[in-house]
């Protein structure tokens, strides 16, 4: 039985133009292309309005929806008006919608900036909902589309789908793998049911809080370790392949430190953070520092 996935794009006037044709042709060259590409069909709505949405829903009976577009966080989704101008749609609007059709929709893609809002509110009716916790980046936006639907056309799961999206996007040197969160329908009832982790640096979320990186970046900042003339010497000391990380001709030394550490984190890489402390200790032998540094080793386990 064939599934149909239903792209809806919109990106109205006066709004920032992004690359929704890139995105849509390569989703469409990668199904084209996968293992199980007869088991789809792919149906295309541009410049939508909040009506064409309905109509679409009646006629394509889609199992999969796949925004793509701007989001504004609490507002809504931007879709266009009958002049094409900015129309939002909010997230219970789309969950009332959606939820009537909840036996034959699994899963839901939002790929918009802060869209996570809308996320919750459709999971509560639909299986699998794809939000971006915060901005996203055109580059990155299609590298999730791009490498999700390749799962998906080979026959691969929801959820394994979700987590091979973000790897695409860290794959890409880009920093963002973190943005996409996946929420499920919750159980019995409950309201309370957690989004499902990105398993990269899950374990890490367990260890390190955010305290404990802003106290890593800077202490990195503070050494010069993260000056341009020394950031190659860095990245091969820690083990780590510098010519694959976009960021590290990033123009301010707190740029290339908040990066990195970002990075490593996202990616669950311990080992790597432990070396950087190993060289922070060089520097931070005593004092303040040195205290706040034993603590974040202390919380990594490094040898």
């Amino acid at each position: 039985m064939q599934q149909k996935i239903l792209i809806l794009a919109a990106n109205p006037k006066g709004t920032t133009q992004l690359r929704l044709d890139e995105e849509v042709r390569e989703i469409a060259a990668g199904l084209k292309r996968a293992l199980h590409r007869d088991r789809f069909v792919l149906e295309q709505k541009w410049a939508v309005q909040p009506r064409d949405i309905q109509r679409a829903m009646l006629d394509l009976n889609p199992s999969i929806i796949h925004f793509s577009g701007h989001g504004t966080g609490d507002e809504g989704l931007v879709f266009e008006d009958e002049t094409g101008s900015a129309k939002l749609v909010d997230g219970e609007a789309l969950a009332g919608l959606f939820g009537l059709f909840a036996s034959q929709i699994e899963c839901v893609v939002l790929n918009g900036c802060y869209s996570e809002v809308q996320a919750n509110a459709i999971a509560t009716h639909i299986n699998y909902v794809i939000g971006m916790s915060r901005e996203i980046g055109d580059k990155a936006g299609i590298e999730f589309a791009v490498g999700f639907y390749d799962a998906i056309g080979a026959g691969k799961p929801v959820e394994f789908a979700y987590n091979f999206g973000c790897a695409a996007i860290r794959l890409a040197g880009i920093p963002e793998q973190l943005t996409p969160t996946l929420k499920k329908k919750p159980l019995n009832g409950s309201k309370d049911q957690p989004p499902v982790l990105n398993e990269l640096g899950s374990e890490l979320d367990r260890e390190l809080n955010d305290s404990d990186r802003e106290v890593l970046t800077e202490l990195l900042i503070r050494s010069g370790r993260a000056e341009y003339s020394a950031r190659k010497a860095l990245c091969i000391k820690i083990g780590i392949e510098h010519n694959q990380l976009g960021f590290l001709r990033q123009s301010t030394d707190t740029d290339f430190a908040l990066e990195l550490i970002s990075y490593l984190h996202s990616i669950g890489d311990k080992q790597a953070l432990c070396k950087i402390c190993s060289e922070l200790e060089v520097v931070f032998k005593r004092g303040k520092y040195s205290t706040d540094l034993k603590n974040v080793k202390s919380k990594l386990n490094c040898n």
